[in-house]
């Protein structure tokens, strides 16, 4: 009788912040050793970014050989989402059995490493979606320790870290971005929450100086910039403050919002 070959494990690997664009960075300043050596072995990826993931194998190398050539390792992209969404206001199709597809080494008794652009995968990342099928799957799910720009951000603000929420992207239109933070500033108000929002880093500035118009004087406003790379800051305090001085912030390096009415 044939037995079914023991599952691998879903390794929700992390990644570094730069979105592997700076050759300076040094990466056991950014990731444990252990983290490095496990990359080194994993040879089935699903990743965010094929690119991206290379990029961070390459530097991998150079710390703890690879396990088999980059060449060979494999590299399966998550599915993305048409961009707009749906048309027509009809539900999109069920991808399910794509997503599921992704999962056929670890069904097959390999370990797969799971990997976001940067920081920690499956958090303000669509590969949460891979860890819930793993779970379904009866997959074990291994979270390896790893930079998260949110929670680096949220600690170096000041800003309620007991009680917080992470809110994605705001609208791009003025409007809705105005009227989405009034509508942040008013929760935040009325629990005493941390507000933590992203956006493109072209949009950097646009975003800052939304936020100055749209919030009030008194509520704080805390802005972190290019966290664990060499000149990263965070600078929290009040919106009035804010407005009398600071330089534009830079449109290629990521930064996290954190407010606190």
């Amino acid at each position: 009788m044939t037995t079914a070959p023991m599952k691998g494990r879903l390794i929700l690997m992390p990644n570094t912040l730069d979105f592997g664009v700076d050759d300076t960075l040094d990466l056991r300043e950014v990731l444990p050793q252990r983290v490095i050596e496990q990359a080194a072995r994993l040879t089935h990826w699903a990743a965010e970014n094929a690119k991206t993931t290379r990029a961070l194998l390459k530097r991998v190398d150079t710390v703890a050989p690879l396990a088999q050539p980059l060449q060979a390792v494999q590299i399966a992209e998550l599915p993305r989402p048409p961009k707009g969404g749906p048309s027509g206001g009809k539900p999109a199709a069920d991808d399910t059995a794509t997503w599921r597809t992704l999962l056929a080494p670890a069904l097959a008794g390999h370990d797969l490493g799971l990997i976001s652009e940067a920081g920690l995968p499956a958090v303000a990342d669509p590969g949460a979606r891979l860890v819930a099928l793993a779970h379904e799957a009866g997959i074990e799910v291994l979270p390896l320790s790893g930079p998260s720009s949110l929670l680096l951000a949220l600690a170096a603000s000041g800003l309620n870290g007991q009680s917080f929420a992470f809110v994605g992207y705001l609208p791009v239109d003025s409007g809705g971005r105005t009227t989405r933070i009034r509508e942040l500033e008013a929760l935040s108000t009325k629990a005493r929450q941390t507000q933590l929002l992203i956006e493109t880093p072209y949009r950097n500035e646009a975003l800052r100086q939304a936020l100055l118009a749209a919030l009030k004087p008194t509520t704080r406003l805390s802005i972190s910039v290019g966290l664990t790379l060499p000149g990263g800051w965070t600078r929290t305090a009040t919106v009035a403050d804010w407005k009398r001085g600071g330089s534009p912030l830079p449109d290629r390096i990521p930064a996290v919002f954190a407010l606190l009415a």
